[in-house]
This record gives C-alpha cells, structure tokens and sequence, in this order.
C-alpha cells in the first residue's frame, strides 16, 4: 500500500509559531507610513512657524544688517553722543573755521521738543500735505522753496494754490516752525562745540509723509543708502525731527547708520531729534515702511552763508 501522506502539521491556535508564519499584519505595512506622517507634519509645522515669525518680524520692521539700536521708541533721551571720526568730504569743500566739522558724530535727544510741539508741528504737515500727495509712498512739503508732491510730480504750493494757502496754514503755525527750527539749531551748536550763529538754515529742509505704497517714480524711492554731502553739497549737519511713533503709527522706517558689520539704528518717537554731521561717516538709509503712515521733518544746516535760506514767512 502506498504510503499516505501527512499534512503539514499545524501548530495550535493562539502559538507563537504561528504568528510568525503570517505574513506581516495590515498594522506592521502602516507603520512606516505613520511615521513618514508624523516626521511631515512636524516639518511643515515648523517651516509655518518660521514663516510666521519672518512675516512678524517684518510687520515689526525688522531689516537686514541691523544689529544695534541706538535710541530705543521706549526710551526717554536726554541726550546722547557718539562720536566718529570725519571723513575727508568737507575737504573739498570751503571750510568755515569754528563751524565746518572738525568734530564728527552723531546725536539722539527726546527733550528738546515736546510731544505736544511735535503733533502740532505735524498738523501743519497733515494740512500741506492734504492738498497734494504723491502716487507713490513719499510725499514731501517743503514751505521755504513751496514745493509739494502732487501725483508724479512736484508744484509749487504757494503759485498754485494762490491765496487759498491763507486758509490752510495760520501765522502761529510759520512761527511755530520757526521756534522748532531754532531749538534744533542750537541743540546741533551745543553738541559739536560752535556758534549757533556759524549755522545757516539750507536747502532741501522739508516735511516727508511715508507709507508703504508702492514707489511711482525715484523721488519715492527714499531707502537707498546715501551721504548727505555727496547729494546735498550744502549739507554739513542733518537732522530729523520725528512726527510719529514706530509701532503705533507705522512699522519699518526707522533710520539706519550703516555701517559695516554693526549698523546702527535709530527707533523714531514724536520729539524725538536725531542729527549728525552730513558726511560719509555717517552713511545712512531709511527702512522701507511696511505698513501705516511715518512722518518727519529733516532740517538741514550749512556752514556756507552762501548756501543758507530765510524761514518761511506766512503773507
């Protein structure tokens, strides 16, 4: 008789063996996949957070190169100096002894101009301001020369709008500008050691409007790095008198010193003067203003009788 032949012999239910004959369950297949789930979520996760911390550091207006705030829009300044070596710009320009720089720096104060003087020296830049404005995000009002921004281009405020200027603006505004103006010039005199007399008002001194339009034209384009003396041969000492506060009024715009490999930054608040020597040592730029509406009046000084202006006179 043929032999039979055995089956396989089965091992009992519930064995290890078994087990391990199976193939590997549905769960076992699923595993790396889960992981390969989690590991992705994690990753996208985080890449989100990092754009939202991009994103707000932006809003906040942060700005490549910055690694050192000089005046901080919480702090209270009564003054502080630092001094830089000149560069070699005022050499080739007539120098004025006991008013050219000699001493080169530059300077934030926060007590010079009250608060209260700042908004209502901004309301006069609210109210020129109102009858034109540029396309793009920078506008400017200039009340020596009547220049303002309308559109693409610039006109004279005082020929074009005729005697309706006499509504806009009052006496009490002009001679506000000037007391302002006076302070300022004095507080540049103290700080480098010369006559406040030596110092003559010069041109462009004027009123600037920022937002974050986008730029029409290169008069918007207000971010480059530049030196006032190379652009303004007249300049020898800038200053700025901020009219709004960074982060209640507006984010980015703040002032850069640049300088290599430790760029130097100034917060703007209402008061606030912030001034300088106008040469290449103190190379310079705005931040670009990522969201509301930053004002400033830059009023500049020359040493140069020549190149000095009048105030603005209301008539």
């Amino acid at each position: 008789m043929a032999p039979q032949r055995r089956g396989a012999l089965r091992a009992p239910e519930g064995s290890g063996a078994s087990e391990r004959r199976r193939p590997c369950s549905t769960k076992n297949v699923r595993a790396p996949w889960e992981v390969q789930r989690k590991w992705l979520r994690t990753t996208v996760l985080g890449a989100c957070a990092v754009l939202t911390g991009l994103l707000l550091w932006s809003s906040l207006g942060g700005d490549d190169g910055v690694t050192e705030v000089l005046a901080h829009r919480g702090e209270i300044l009564p003054g502080r100096f630092i001094e830089v070596p000149c560069s070699e710009d005022y050499d080739s320009h007539r120098r004025f002894e006991g008013c050219s720089p000699r001493k080169c720096g530059r300077g934030i104060t926060d007590t010079v101009i009250t608060r209260d003087e700042a908004q209502r020296i901004r309301s006069i830049a609210e109210k020129g301001l109102s009858l034109g404005g540029s396309d793009g995000g920078a506008s400017i009002l200039d009340l020596h020369s009547g220049a303002l921004s309308v559109g693409k281009h610039f006109v004279n405020l005082y020929r074009y709008f005729g005697d309706k200027i006499q509504t806009v603006f009052s006496e009490e505004d002009f001679q506000l500008y000037r007391d302002v103006r006076q302070k300022v010039q004095l507080t540049i005199a103290q700080a480098f050691g010369i006559s406040a007399s030596s110092l003559h008002l010069t041109k462009p001194t004027f009123f600037s409007r920022i937002n974050s339009t986008q730029a029409r034209t290169a008069h918007d384009e207000y971010w480059h790095v530049h030196v006032d003396k190379v652009t303004y041969g007249s300049f020898d000492y800038t200053s700025l008198l901020y009219l709004s506060d960074y982060l209640d009024d507006f984010g980015g715009g703040r002032f850069v010193f640049v300088e290599e490999g430790a760029n130097k930054t100034v917060e703007p608040r209402a008061g606030r003067v912030s001034f300088f020597t106008s040469g290449s040592e103190n190379l310079h730029r705005v931040e670009k203003v990522h969201w509301g509406t930053r004002y400033a009046v830059t009023i500049a000084f020359t040493c140069n009788p020549d190149h000095g202006i009048a105030d603005p006179e209301f008539t």
